[in-house]
């Protein structure tokens, strides 16, 4: 997805980069999914120099400075493109804008209770998707990683760090792997969204969806909130290499927030990074991703308005059709997520589609406010970096360094549906897989969406009327039924069902 969601709207290489510094960088992508023993020499010999190699998909990242870089690289008949990646960053938002399961398995869980945390009467969203019945079940299992590829992780947060993980930790920004350090997260998106996944049970500011397992920060953007496509084929990699269990993925991924197939200036690294994404699954990582905030049908689009992000003003207008796609969330294996507010009515900002969104999950929304449900402003809190500012703020009653900011946005979504996917690893897990010695993504997305609430389509629209496409001005519409639809997809997650599913 291109935009990250920063309280409103969602979007995107071992030294970190300015975006200027990046201008060099090129994704490098062979036809076959390996790369020839001289592909570096190659490299070398066209004018550039080596990054990254990545053989389990057949791409390098390079860099040069020379004007024919690429053409040159073209003569070489092993490779299928080569694509520069300096105008293809995206940038997080300014804020505001029935089946049967698996068996129990025999990893360790420890229930968690969501009262004891001081902040947790605000947390409407984690009631609307029942986790603190779920937490009477299990809070997670440590042996159980979840990892957020987002703009960093304040892993020194009184809220994250009892779970976080520095082994399954890196800095992807160059688009090569390094060690994550403090302060790295200098947006806040990303401690956010990992504080809905994994804030822990310990009588500190809130509680996570899955208070019990471990979260690792893959850092994908650099620290002007730029999301470059060397970081994330990197992150997608690493994760895959390190086998988490379960990533979450906040943002759409470059080129543009719709990668159309038939663009030879976009092929090399819509294809590097589904690759990518499709290699973690391989290797056992169930990858969640949010839909995007632009109100659009992602199953029927017409233009885009708002690409490329960077440099800053250069996005122009262009048609579009069903053969251009948002990554991650339209790529195959992938689980979709939209967003609802506090009356379970899907969020205003919210894309939908047939086929791209799988469930939806609390992502906030400004206009559903319900303080007696703890919706004071509609928005989502989770924890937040202290030395980074926030116009609605909550700290912890008795550790001042504890910080949790209100967010809205898919991106708020998508880490309730990956903290849920840790629980049931976490609940159904045992020694079967051969990758991860885990529950396969296959078989957590399909609990995941078997104990989905179903929800219908609204009977009046009016509340949308307000809110049409921001690429297209299209209005919303919905279309399906209770079981299925292009809003809710399979419904709003529900994570008592979700760990209590048995076979049967």
């Amino acid at each position: 997805m291109r935009r990250l969601v920063l309280g409103g709207l969602v979007v995107l290489a071992a030294v970190v980069l300015t975006p200027a510094a990046l201008g060099g960088n090129y994704v490098v992508l062979y036809k076959q999914q390996a790369l020839p023993a001289n592909a570096g020499s190659a490299i070398e010999k066209a004018g550039g120099s080596v990054v990254q190699t990545w053989p389990e998909i057949g791409v390098v990242i390079a860099s040069s400075s020379s004007a024919s870089f690429r053409e040159t690289l073209l003569k070489d008949s092993r490779v299928e493109n080569a694509s520069a990646t300096a105008g293809f960053a995206t940038r997080v938002s300014p804020l505001e804008t029935e089946a049967d399961g698996p068996p129990a398995g025999d990893l360790t869980n420890v229930p968690a209770v969501d009262s004891a945390e001081p902040l947790f009467p605000l947390q409407w969203d984690m009631r609307q998707i029942s986790t603190p019945a779920a937490h009477a079940i299990t809070g997670g299992s440590p042996s159980v990683v979840v990892a957020d590829l987002d703009t960093g992780l304040n892993f020194t947060h009184p809220d994250i760090a009892p779970n976080y993980d520095p082994t399954h930790s890196a800095d992807c920004t160059s688009g090569s792997p390094a060690p994550l350090s403090e302060p790295n997260d200098l947006n806040g998106h990303g401690t956010h969204t990992a504080g809905t996944i994994a804030a822990a049970a310990n009588g500190i500011g809130i509680v996570g969806v899955a208070p019990r397992v471990k979260i690792a920060g893959l850092k994908t953007s650099n620290d002007a909130g730029y999301f470059f496509p060397e970081a994330v084929v990197c992150s997608f990699m690493f994760a895959g290499n390190t086998h988490v269990d379960v990533t979450n993925n906040s943002y759409f991924a470059d080129p543009f927030l719709f990668n159309c197939h038939n663009d030879p200036a976009q092929q090399a690294i819509w294809k590097a990074e589904s690759r990518a994404i499709r290699y973690a699954i391989t290797q056992g990582v169930t990858v969640v991703a949010a839909a995007g905030n632009f109100s659009d049908d992602l199953a029927h689009p017409t233009q885009d308005v708002t690409s490329p992000d960077f440099p800053p003003g250069s996005e122009e207008e262009r048609a579009i059709r069903n053969n251009c796609v948002v990554i991650p969330v339209e790529v195959a294996g992938v689980i979709g997520v939209s967003a609802t507010g506090v009356h379970r009515q899907k969020s205003y900002y919210s894309n939908y589609g047939s086929g791209a969104i799988d469930v939806a999950a609390p992502g906030g929304d400004r206009l559903q406010v319900d303080p007696a449900q703890g919706a004071v402003n509609g928005r989502v809190l989770s924890t937040w970096p202290s030395y980074l500012p926030c116009s609605r703020r909550e700290v912890d009653p008795v550790e001042p360094t504890a910080v949790y900011c209100y967010l809205q946005g898919t991106s708020m979504a998508s880490p309730h549906v990956a903290g849920l996917a840790g629980l049931i690893v976490s609940r159904f897990g045992d020694s079967g897989s051969p990758q991860n010695g885990k529950l396969q993504p296959g078989q957590v997305e399909s609990i995941i969406q078997q104990t989905a609430d179903p929800t219908a389509c609204p009977d009046d629209l009016t509340f949308y009327a307000p809110f049409p496409s921001v690429s297209n001005d299209a209005p919303q519409t919905c279309t399906g039924g209770a079981g299925y639809n292009d809003w809710y997809g399979n419904g709003i997650v529900n994570a008592y069902a979700a760990v209590t599913h048995t076979a049967g």
